[in-house]
């Protein structure tokens, strides 16, 4: 009976950790450049289920079975395992601000061991001197000139140095090549992910390697392919009426998971109150 309780109460907890994932793919629906999160929900290992044997004078096989008769496994519960991101591309959405800079995938190799496709990103600089990955081009000109996204990271260019522009009159070719009056500044600095999945993923949408090094430049993988279109953004990959249904049907698991807790309560309190009464 016990049992039962952690097993019901698994399910709830996976189903409400669902639930919030879902809640935050929902709120970050109109996020340029954010990418939804998909999670994976497991089953913990099946206990073996064995009964005594009914008394019987021993036989060799019985002592080889320990006196146990197989039963059968039982569920001990589900867990959400782990989040990933969903690396599709969102649509394109037109702003006109020559700060505005979309990255658009193109031939990405995929892994060979786990067949898991690569990821291009912008590069920014992390305040620690490591890098920062990002999807989302929302960018600006800081009060001291640089790039920067919107949390105040630079941005930087394919020599890993800081872009400095002298005003918001500047284009962006589709390779990236920055040009002011004609005569190219700098170019974008574009990051190549062979595993995005194993990338770490931070607050407003950026990412950073697990181990701290730094990704392998785009340009130096002649696999990699890839373009940039100016004043315009990537909107977030989020489906709204598919996270929807997600979760409504999150919570009716957690509803019916609730329904059987509320079966097993009603259950022990009757074999407290009622057959464990002594007359």
């Amino acid at each position: 009976m016990f049992r039962g309780f952690h097993t019901v109460a698994s399910g709830m907890i996976a189903q409400q950790r669902r639930t919030e994932m879902l809640t935050n793919n929902l709120a970050n629906a109109n996020t340029p450049g954010y990418k939804a999160e998909q999670s994976t929900i497991r089953s913990f290992p099946e206990m073996f289920m064995s009964s005594l044997e009914s008394a019987r004078i021993p036989t060799e096989q019985s002592f080889k079975l320990n006196g146990l008769s197989p039963v059968g496994g039982i569920s001990t519960g589900v867990y959400m395992q782990e989040t990933l991101p969903s690396w599709i591309q969102g649509q394109l959405r037109e702003t006109g601000l020559t700060t505005d800079i979309a990255l658009i995938d193109g031939q990405l190799p995929r892994d060979e061991e786990t067949g898991i496709q690569g990821a291009v990103f912008f590069t920014l600089e992390h305040e620690n001197g490591t890098e920062l990955y990002t999807k989302n081009g929302n960018f600006a000109r800081s009060p001291n000139g640089y790039l920067t996204n919107p949390t105040g990271h630079y941005v930087l260019d394919q020599n890993g140095e800081r872009i400095a522009l002298p005003n918001d009159d500047f284009q962006v070719t589709e390779t990236g090549v920055i040009t002011v009056d004609g005569n190219a500044v700098a170019t974008l600095g574009i990051s190549f992910a062979q595993r995005p999945d194993t990338l770490m993923k931070q607050d407003n949408g950026l990412f950073t390697t697990a181990d701290g090094e730094n990704l392998q430049a785009a340009g130096e993988n002649e696999a990699v392919t890839f373009s940039m279109q100016q004043g315009f953004l990537e909107g977030s990959n989020v489906d709204a009426g598919r996270t929807m249904t997600d979760m409504l049907t999150a919570y009716r698991a957690f509803e019916a998971n609730q329904k059987v807790l509320q079966a097993y309560d009603r259950s022990m309190e009757k074999a407290v109150t009622e057959i464990g009464r002594v007359n």
